[in-house]
């Protein structure tokens, strides 16, 4: 196995566990991975202002060096304080998507600037905001949605998801793409069919002279699946999507059992010290 330039975790069901902390026993392996030279980065659907808020209630703030955030919109390099962002969503077109769930029991979100926004309060924001520590601010949508948005979540209960998804294979809109995935058991997400978490890496490492064969990926969910996939060594969580498993070099423990560092200790810096 070739040695991995630098690490990309997916957050939520992977590098967390289900407390919403990274372990001890994870950071250890972090903080010798990068001792030994290897770089660290985040690949997350949350917004990059979100994760940037909350780095240090993870104990991450001085370890990690890239954020690939809103699932590849996002690119954050911390070491030299750059942004960049790509493809965001049109407001006309995140307006159709809302109407086409107008009679549902839904809310929407948008991550922007370290916040949610929601077009109405209700328990799906309430819990989405408490569950991922982001603070939720309700707008006025038709004035918020005048410049275009990384994307739109609809948020629900998981019992109502199985009727998204069903209505979501009945929208279309012949002037805007969108392209949509189920991210989590409560929220279905809207981005621009080009976003990907994979396109956000190799944005983040361009600069570096790296490609995605340097990278080993770590992800849970289906929007992992193409990273986990196209990265040259792709990890997935014994909790993960059968799609993503599927795609895999390795599986490892799950979130709640230390898999990354138990990959980490056992894989990676052993092998690079043969």
């Amino acid at each position: 196995m070739n040695q991995p330039k630098i690490l990309f975790f997916d957050l939520d069901g992977t590098l967390l566990n289900s407390e919403g902390i990274v372990t001890e026993k994870t950071l250890s392996a972090l903080k010798k991975a990068r001792e030994a030279g290897v770089l660290l980065g985040l690949s997350t659907g949350r917004d990059v202002n979100s994760v940037e808020t909350l780095l240090p209630k993870w104990k991450l703030d001085s370890i990690i060096d890239i954020l690939v955030g809103t699932g590849g919109a996002e690119v954050a390099d911390r070491n030299w304080n750059r942004i960049q962002s790509a493809f965001p969503l049109d407001g006309a077109l995140i307006h159709e998507i809302m109407d086409h769930y107008d009679d549902m029991d839904v809310n929407f979100a948008i991550p922007y600037d370290g916040i949610l926004y929601a077009p109405k309060d209700d328990r799906h924001i309430q819990s989405l905001s408490k569950a991922d520590h982001v603070p939720y601010k309700v707008v006025d949508f038709d004035a918020f949605l005048t410049e275009p948005k990384p994307k739109v979540m609809i948020v629900c209960d998981p019992e109502t998801m199985d009727q998204v998804v069903e209505r979501a294979s009945t929208f279309a809109n012949e002037r805007y793409k969108s392209a949509a995935l189920k991210t989590a058991s409560i929220l279905y997400e809207y981005m621009d069919p080009r976003i990907s978490k994979p396109l956000g890496i190799q944005m983040a490492i361009e600069p570096f002279g790296m490609t995605l064969e340097d990278v080993c990926a770590f992800g849970d969910a289906d929007n992992d699946h193409d990273m986990v996939l196209q990265a040259g060594i792709g990890v997935a969580m014994a909790n993960g999507s059968d799609a993503t498993k599927r795609v895999a070099d390795f599986i490892i423990g799950d979130n709640d059992h230390d898999g990354i560092a138990d990959f980490i200790d056992t894989f990676l810096l052993q092998e690079g010290n043969s």
